[in-house]
């Protein structure tokens, strides 16, 4: 029972985490100034949602956009 709950208490706490956030969160998330993120909206597949005239990433999709090289793609591009 014991493993039960904490296993639903990691999985509420990774719920909270991966909330919308916004291009300068996503920015300093990534390291990267937000005309970097702005580029990369136009020329790549970055996991971005518009939402009227501002545009939304969960920290997860970034972080599975990251590990897949994709983003290591877009700067050998130039």
């Amino acid at each position: 029972m014991l493993k039960c709950k904490l296993e639903i208490i990691i999985f509420l706490r990774w719920e909270m985490d991966d909330y919308w956030i916004g291009i300068n969160e996503a920015a300093k998330y990534l390291g990267v100034n937000k005309d970097t993120i702005r580029n990369w909206i136009k020329k790549t597949d970055i996991p971005a949602c518009r939402m009227g005239k501002l545009w939304k990433f969960k920290k997860s999709e970034l972080d599975e956009w990251v590990k897949s090289g994709k983003s290591a793609f877009v700067e050998n591009r130039k």
